[in-house]
């Protein structure tokens, strides 16, 4: 079953008439990693914008679990039904680790009693223990931040993860360490997971590879 649907998915920016995505169609499903590719500039970065409710299209219809993404309140929508992951982490760089994500649990109305304890528990399952977990964030190297970025993501369990250049920042390690992590959140845990990226190691993970240029978004595999 298609967790989110693109129908004839336009978009062009304010004051220049071409279009950045134009009439776009896709299916993602829950169980497979999807992987966005395309030259800088082809729109990658618009589409998951409009993915993540972030921006509207102008025409066509963008479906969540069968209803219009336009009738659903984008802030729950963002808050507690699917998690979004940026290159540059966005975390609060003050806190650490378990303090960012025990912020996100209390964002998303979590009714967890403990969210402490669940804050550590989301943090083990991408690899990161309690001691790095009570360190600042500006203490943890890249990777550590990007792991604690997909833990506070998955704080209100959402069925869609979409990801912007999750491993842009990272070596080879920390690429294959993070894409091990999408792997399991998808097989395993059956949720769908959709990254953006410019790198062919980190496309090779994904079930399904697309791309965009020209504003056409088409089947690579």
């Amino acid at each position: 079953m298609s967790v989110l649907t693109l129908r004839e998915v336009s978009f062009s920016y304010k004051g220049n008439p071409k279009r950045v995505l134009n009439e776009i169609s896709a299916k993602f499903e829950k169980g497979n990693i999807y992987a966005i590719v395309g030259a800088s500039g082809s729109g990658k970065t618009t589409l998951l914008s409009l993915m993540a409710g972030l921006t509207t299209c102008q025409s066509g219809e963008i479906g969540y679990k069968g209803l219009d993404l336009k009738q659903i309140d984008k802030d729950i929508y963002r808050s507690k039904e699917i998690g979004v992951i940026f290159q540059a982490y966005n975390l609060l760089l003050s806190d650490t680790a378990v303090e960012n994500v025990m912020l996100s649990l209390h964002l998303s109305g979590s009714t967890e009693p403990d969210k402490k304890q669940k804050a550590y528990e989301l943090l083990r399952k991408v690899g990161i223990n309690q001691a790095t977990a009570d360190r600042k964030i500006l203490k943890l190297s890249g990777g550590e931040q990007q792991r604690v970025a997909i833990a506070r993501s998955l704080s209100y369990d959402p069925n869609l993860i979409i990801a912007d250049e999750p491993t842009g920042n990272l070596d080879g390690k920390n690429e294959s360490g993070i894409m091990e992590i999408f792997q399991t959140l998808a097989h395993k845990e059956g949720r769908c997971v959709i990254v953006v990226t410019h790198s062919k190691a980190v496309s090779a993970y994904a079930e399904k590879e697309l791309e965009i240029a020209d504003g056409r978004l088409s089947v690579v595999r």
